[in-house]
Parts: structure tokens; sequence; C-alpha cells
């Protein structure tokens, strides 16, 4: 049976206290023998047997029990937040959103906070995180500009304000951060030249890239169409083009191969859309200037040192 305080139920342990001093009061049981059965000392027990005996069961109750804590959130600030993560920054995580708060609204709160008053309200993140799977980490390579991971995400970009976009990109396997990239309308050679050069004048020549088996990296001729006339081992363009630049070309095998720039295109689709949602970007073109500002704040927040 619950036993009421001021309004507020006590928890089971404190009901489970309570019975123990009822039975001390009957003379059915010792405070010593008590003390054992509480895992209090004996002086506490007695200190609390005193208590009950002058206020009745309240005083079980934990003197702070209903009370507003001196760091709660406002009630009309959490109003707030709820109502912008419901109207202007709808669709962000609550990550994104705790950094929107302090960037835009000057309103400063940990990511938990902002979590706790959404949950509250029954809003929560849009984007589940699956339980991590054991698989072996490529090491990443010491020193910046060395390896460089880079492919292509096709998806909506622009949320149906605008066609679907392919966004190309270049992440730096030592550190994590994204050089440079930018929106095609499909995944094709001059793309992935534009990238390129767009890396280079950004960071130099790699030493090497990761890639996938794309049609642009790789001849898709069957193997007995391999070679050339002349003998030699076909090559597309581009990996010609690297082939000169002196840049090694690195074929992934499996999208697990090139983890980092997979995941980047993941972390892109959920904070970049809703970035461009808030710029209310439509079209290719000031998709491309908003990464001229995206990057910058995005590789600062994400990016790692060099081993």
């Amino acid at each position: 049976m619950s036993v009421m305080k001021r309004g507020l139920t006590l928890k089971q342990v404190e009901q489970a206290r309570l019975s123990t001093l009822n039975l001390v009061l009957e003379k059915q049981m010792t405070v010593k023998e008590a003390a054992c059965i509480l895992g209090l000392s004996e002086r506490h027990t007695w200190r609390i047997l005193k208590a009950y005996r002058e206020e009745g069961a309240p005083a079980l109750a934990h003197g702070n029990r209903g009370r507003q804590p001196p760091n709660a959130t406002p009630e009309e600030v959490r109003i707030k937040v709820i109502n912008l993560a419901r109207t202007m920054y709808a669709g962000l995580n609550h990550t994104h959103l705790s950094e929107m708060l302090a960037e835009r609204e000057g309103m400063t709160f940990s990511t938990s906070t902002v979590r706790n008053i959404l949950t509250d309200a029954g809003l929560t993140s849009h984007r589940r995180r699956r339980s991590p799977r054991y698989r072996y980490r490529r090491i990443r390579t010491p020193y910046e500009g060395m390896r460089v991971q880079i492919d292509g995400s096709h998806h909506d970009w622009l949320e149906g304000r605008g066609p679907w976009l392919t966004l190309l990109l270049a992440v730096d396997d030592a550190t994590g951060t994204v050089p440079h990239a930018l929106f095609r309308e499909q995944e094709d050679t001059h793309g992935y030249f534009l990238l390129i050069d767009g890396l280079i004048r950004r960071r130099g020549i790699p030493a090497a890239i990761y890639t996938d088996r794309h049609s642009v990296f790789k001849p898709t001729r069957p193997v007995f169409h391999a070679r050339d006339c002349t003998g030699n081992r076909r090559q597309t363009q581009f990996a010609r083009a690297m082939k000169e630049l002196g840049i090694s070309m690195i074929l992934a095998r499996s999208p697990q191969g090139k983890g980092r720039v997979e995941k980047m295109a993941g972390t892109f689709q959920d904070r970049l859309v809703s970035e461009l949602r808030l710029a209310a970007v439509s079209n290719i073109h000031e998709a491309d200037g908003f990464l001229e500002d995206f990057l910058p704040r995005f590789n600062m927040r994400f990016g790692v040192s060099p081993s």
C-alpha cells in the first residue's frame, strides 16, 4: 500500500523502512536489529525513528521530494524549445538542434537537456542509431592529406524544392574532415575531376585516393577486354589522370572498405539536408554556395588531429 506525503507517494524502499520502524515501535524488534535489516547505522536508525515519531510517515520521504530544482529549465523556455523543434527546426536530431539553438537563438543547453525536454514532449530524434557491430577499424594514416576517400551520394538533398542531386565529397583519412565537396546532377567523370581539382587547390596532391568500383574509376568491360590493342591494361580517363599526378588509386571491394566516406555521407544526409532547408536552398548553384560556409563549420566541429 502506498503512503502519501503532501500529495507525494513514498517509494518502495521508504515503505519497507516504514514497516520496519512500526515493528520497532510495537516492541517486536530492537533498533539494532532494524538497523541491520535496513542497512543503516544504529545511530542513523535512531535518528529516523525519532523523526517518524514526531512527523509520521511523511518524515521518511526525502526533503527535496516535489521541489523544483534550482537549476531546472524554466517552463517558458521549455515551451519555446519544443515550439522551435516542431516548426523552424523540425527534422533536426537532438545534437544538431542543441547546436542550432546555441548558434542562432542564443539558447545554450547540453544535448542531454534538449533530449530530455523533447522526449518529455514526445519528440524523439528522427535519426535512430543502430547498435554498433564489431568490425576491424582501418588505422588512420598518420599525416593529413596522405590518403583521401571519395564517393558520391545520390539523395533528395533539397527535399522536393529542387531536383535530386548527387553530392561528391572527399574525406581526409587522417583527420576525418571534408576538404572539398560539390553537388552534381549525376555521378560523372567531370564531377570527380572538379572534386580532385578543388581538393588539390585546398590541400595539395594526396598520395592515394580510396574509391569504390564505379565505372568512373574502373572499366566495366569483361575480363577479356581488359587490355587494349597495344596490350596495355585499360584505364578510365580518371584513372589515367590520377596516374599522371602520381596518385595511387585503391579500389574498395565493399562499402565497409571506405567506411569513413560512407558514414560521412549518412551524416550529411542528416545535418546538411536540415541546414539546406533552413537556408531555403532550392537549386544546385545555391547548394554549392552553401557548402562554402557549411564545410568549415562542420570540419571545426568534427575534425580530429592527425596522429
